[in-house]
């Protein structure tokens, strides 16, 4: 296979980015508002406003933690300006020190000894700008295709979803394997029913014990609230695409990660441990998944879907990819792909995915997708426990 070529930011510590965003996190709840007055003012910057960084403890709280560094150690990130209210359980210092590491610059301000929101907003603004500029003499460079890995992910799934956008998905995921490249599959909730299928592609029985245990976690946390999932998954709307069981709709869904030897298999948010395809633990929720590939180091996401959704994320461009023509021509502003030439047999899954793979390059070489023209920046962290 001939060697394909993408277009990427050095980063200090040596990884590419498709991207080169100037980033603003708050650490708290408390502090969105200064971050988006920031980004209102400062052109080309991308703020994730959130609801937690307050009344988090153990797990939950490091998972708030581990999930804004992830997000600010994202290649796609040059760098990165942080926001602190001054007394949430988030150290901003911490953070700023762990997404250091990579090289990049970050900043903080804390707003209650800036003198409040209008004093941090000016400073920001100030910050903002200069940091901005430095990004700005940053020119792409060409790399290998083998530098990219990218999130495959469904929602708003229909009928078509398994017949066509994920095996054609699948066929591009493949390719970029082949390339050297990684692919990241998540959405725990969403393989029940046949994650034995995937744990049969495990290259260890040790990975396939890992996905079993996920599975088996999520099942657990089910039933202790005394709940069925059914209730939920799959989704009023799955079903009347025409969606029967979690089964069906599973054995669609994992069909999006091609054929390839799954590697290994990791929690929700934490770094990508090598090359080839991975399996995150995460919720079905779309921004919550998205936001943890985002934070783990994926490059770009791949989203099928066949009743429609505008979802985007904030450091990530998302390529929307349909089987479902009507929808397709329907909502024409928000989808980049339409493979339902599968369905009406003028196309095949290979040259469908071949179309994906294509669309893919361009992506990670610059084209800007539907949801980052109309910008698309959702960012959701996916919590554990109560609040305080």
């Amino acid at each position: 296979m001939n060697e394909i070529r993408i277009q990427g930011y050095l980063r200090p510590n040596g990884d590419y980015g498709i991207r080169n965003h100037l980033l603003i996190i708050p650490t708290v709840i408390c502090a969105n508002q200064v971050c988006t007055r920031i980004t209102q003012l400062v052109p080309d910057t991308v703020a994730i406003p959130h609801q937690h960084g307050c009344s988090q403890i153990g797990a939950d709280k490091d998972r708030t933690f581990a999930t804004l560094a992830g997000t600010g150690k994202n290649p796609n990130v040059g760098a990165v300006l942080i926001i602190s209210l001054g007394c949430e359980v988030v150290d901003p210092y911490a953070l700023a020190d762990d997404i250091r590491t990579t090289g990049k610059r970050v900043e903080v301000i804390d707003i209650q000894e800036t003198g409040g929101s209008v004093k941090a907003i000016q400073r920001g603004v100030e910050l903002a700008r200069g940091m901005r500029n430095e990004l700005n003499l940053l020119a792409p460079e060409t790399i290998p295709a083998a530098k990219l890995r990218i999130g495959v992910k469904c929602g708003g799934s229909d009928a078509t979803s398994g017949m066509a956008s994920n095996p054609a998905l699948g066929v591009a995921s493949d390719l970029l394997i082949e390339q050297g490249g990684t692919v990241v599959i998540s959405e725990t909730t969403e393989i029940i029913g046949a994650e034995h299928v995937l744990a049969q592609r495990c290259a260890t029985p040790e990975v396939a014990e890992q996905l079993y245990a996920f599975v088996n976690r999520f099942e657990r946390e089910v039933e202790r609230m005394g709940a069925d999932m059914r209730g939920g998954n799959p989704s009023p709307g799955n079903i009347a695409g025409g969606l029967t069981t979690i089964e069906e709709k599973s054995l669609g869904c994992i069909s999006k990660c091609g054929t390839s030897p799954m590697m290994g298999a990791f929690e929700y948010a934490d770094p990508i441990p090598g090359q080839g395809l991975y399996f995150m633990d995460s919720p079905g929720n779309d921004i919550e998944c998205v936001s943890g590939m985002a934070a783990s180091g994926v490059h770009l996401v791949c989203f099928t879907t066949g009743r429609g959704t505008p979802t985007g994320a904030a450091v990530v461009p998302v390529v929307k990819i349909t089987g479902n023509k009507l929808m397709f021509a329907r909502m024409s502003d928000n989808m980049d792909v339409d493979v339902s030439q599968i369905l009406d047999g003028t196309s095949g899954v290979e040259q469908a995915g071949e179309r994906i793979w294509d669309e893919i390059v361009e992506v990670a070489s610059g084209k800007l997708t539907k949801a980052e023209i109309l910008g698309h920046q959702e960012f959701s962290i996916n919590r554990i426990g109560p609040s305080l």
